[in-house]
């Protein structure tokens, strides 16, 4: 059986934490602090013109996490939360239908 498909490694983590960011370029902005299960990471993600913060914590998501990490107005984003457009354009979260264990990856 193939390991996985994608040169990405897209792990499920669940929302600890997540407050709008104000200071990034973008507005719509969100800082995510994500539990992958081992681990404690961070991510900047576009989701405020579908997600409100404090809807998000508690909430399992998928991110990719093998990409290398990237400052966003001093907040270091670890990982990339994944979304996919709406018919506007901005990101919705892909999550799982049901809980599922942190740090399970895509295959």
């Amino acid at each position: 059986m193939v390991e996985s498909p994608f040169d990405v490694e897209i792990e499920v983590g669940e929302v600890l934490e997540a407050e709008p960011f104000p200071e990034a370029e973008k507005p719509e902005m969100t800082k995510l602090w994500i539990d992958l299960g081992d681990e404690e990471i961070q991510s900047a993600a576009q989701l405020d013109h579908h997600h409100d913060a404090a809807d998000l914590e508690g909430r399992q998501v998928l991110c990719a996490t093998n990409l290398g990490s990237v400052r966003i107005a001093g907040f270091k984003s670890e990982a990339l939360t994944v979304g996919v457009p709406s018919e506007e354009g901005y990101p919705v979260l892909v999550s799982p239908d049901e809980d599922v264990p942190l740090g399970g990856t895509l295959y």
